[in-house]
C-alpha cells in the first residue's frame, strides 16, 4: 500500500515539474511581424490600438514594410552569417583574437545599418500620421520598448536557472 502511495506521489509530481517547463516560441520576430501589428485597428490589441488609420494609410504603411523588410533581409543574412563566424572563431582550439575582433566589428557595422534602415522606415510611417494618431503611435514606441526590456529580463533569466 505504502509503495503504490509513493510511486503515485512520484508520477504527480513528475508531471507537475514536465507542465511546469517553459516553452521556448523560436527567439526574436522579424521586423515585419513587429510592425504589422501597426496596422490593427481599434479594439484589436498591438501598436495600432486606437490609431484608426485610413485604407490609404494602411496600404502606404504595408507597402513600406515591404520595401524595408526587402532591404533588411540581406543584411539580416549576412548578419547571421557573421554571427556564426563569431561562433566559429571563439571555438577554435587557438582562437585569433584579431579575427574576432574584426567580426565584432562587422557585426556591428550590420546591426548599426539595419538601425539606421528601421528608423527610417518609422520616420516615413509616423510622417503619414495625423497629431493624434503621431501621439499614440509615439506613445506605443516607448511601451514597445519596455515590453522588449522586460521581455529581455525574463528570457535572460530563464536562460540561468
Amino acid at each position: 500500500m505504502k509503495t503504490k502511495i509513493l510511486m503515485l506521489v512520484v508520477l504527480m509530481s513528475m508531471s507537475v515539474v514536465m507542465f511546469a517547463q517553459p516553452i521556448d516560441r523560436g527567439g526574436k520576430k522579424p521586423f515585419i511581424e513587429r510592425d504589422k501589428v501597426l496596422l490593427m485597428n481599434e479594439g484589436q490589441r498591438g501598436p495600432g490600438e486606437g490609431l484608426n488609420l485610413t485604407d490609404a494609410q494602411k496600404e502606404a504603411f504595408k507597402q513600406s514594410m515591404l520595401a524595408t523588410q526587402k532591404q533588411i533581409q540581406p543584411i539580416r543574412n549576412e548578419l547571421g552569417e557573421a554571427e556564426a563566424r563569431q561562433k566559429t572563431l571563439t571555438t577554435a582550439e587557438k582562437p585569433d583574437l584579431g579575427a574576432i575582433n574584426k567580426n565584432i566589428e562587422k557585426i556591428g557595422a550590420l546591426k548599426i545599418e539595419m538601425a539606421k534602415i528601421q528608423a527610417k522606415h518609422r520616420l516615413e510611417m509616423r510622417a503619414q500620421l495625423t497629431d493624434e494618431q503621431r501621439l499614440k503611435f509615439d506613445a506605443h514606441k516607448g511601451k514597445m520598448m519596455q515590453d522588449r526590456g522586460q521581455k529581455g529580463m525574463k528570457h535572460r533569466m530563464r536562460m540561468q536557472g
